[in-house]
């Protein structure tokens, strides 16, 4: 294949080569990462504090520096030390949505939006990302009259307006409850099938591994650890808790059997007739798992 060959579809989307060495409170580490990643997929990235998680995102962002590497994006080449190829960051067709929001006070919601279009003339998408977001009502409000919750909405939807082919999160639902977070979850499972984002998202929360994406990496002290779809990545964690919605209740002789919609996927659970009293079709229930085994709480 040459330089610039559009790859076809059984090749990878992204190829990632890097190696950094990292000055950590434990001393030296070298970071050396290797992977591939499908387009339309969402890869998580998980491990401890330290780990290289961040540092992964900046360095395909174009903020950190690697000593050696490569990086492919589809027919474009980011970087390529070998031959002295190394575009910034805004050459580089990236959504990037921080743990905090870093919205533009003085614009208003759609100012911001419109603030980071690739070409004005884009406008249609603002509206498009409005609508989806459900921002309408507070397109002409500043974010700093709005909740945290609403502001992160912007913040994805912003991301999302320039178009990006990769979209890169830094654990951006990190500072919300539970029920906020869960509805951001739901916001950006919605933004990705609609646009068929490419997605890389740290994350520490595993329900929302679990949820958003399609494969998982775990790192320790800047290598892979683990590489795989969650379920196998995960396999030996005791306990996973998650959160879905009732979709119907059927009586199975002395028993009811509960369908739970989570993020797309049919859950079916057999339960005690006496516990099911309170249940009912549209009531989000809390799931505990040990992904062989699951435990409704409702």
């Amino acid at each position: 294949m040459t330089p610039d060959q559009t790859p076809t579809p059984s090749q990878p989307f992204l190829r990632f080569h890097a190696t950094k060495m990292l000055h950590t409170a434990q001393g030296p580490q070298l970071f050396d990462l290797n992977f591939e990643l499908p387009q339309g997929q969402t890869l998580a990235i998980y491990g401890p504090s330290g780990a290289g998680k961040t540092t992964l995102l900046r360095i395909l962002a174009g903020l950190t520096a690697a000593d050696t590497g490569h990086i492919r994006l589809a027919d474009e080449t980011w970087l390529d030390t070998h031959r002295h190829i190394d575009l910034p960051t805004q050459r580089r067709s990236i959504g990037f949505v921080f743990q905090d929001f870093a919205l533009f006070p003085n614009l208003t919601v759609r100012g911001n939006l419109e603030y980071a279009l690739p070409t004005k003339n884009d406008t249609p998408i603002v509206d498009e990302l409005l609508a989806l977001m459900e921002l309408e009502e507070l397109q002409h409000r500043r974010p700093t009259l709005l909740s945290g919750g609403q502001q992160q909405r912007i913040a994805i939807a912003r991301a999302i307006a320039r178009r990006p082919r990769l979209l890169l999160l830094d654990e951006p639902l990190s500072a919300l409850d539970d029920e906020m977070r869960h509805k951001l979850q739901d916001y950006l499972l919605k933004i990705q099938r609609h646009f068929r984002l490419t997605t890389l998202v740290v994350s520490h929360h595993l329900p929302e591994i679990f949820r958003l994406s399609t494969n998982v990496i775990h790192l320790e002290k800047g290598r892979i650890e683990r590489q795989g779809p969650p379920s196998e990545v995960f396999a030996d964690k005791p306990n996973i808790t998650f959160t879905g919605t009732i979709i119907d209740l059927t009586p199975v002789k002395d028993a009811i059997l509960v369908r739970i919609d989570f993020a797309g996927t049919i859950i079916q659970l057999t339960i005690p007739a006496a516990n099911a009293a309170t249940l009912q079709p549209g009531r989000p229930v809390t799931i505990t798992s040990t992904l062989l085994n699951p435990e409704l709480r409702g």
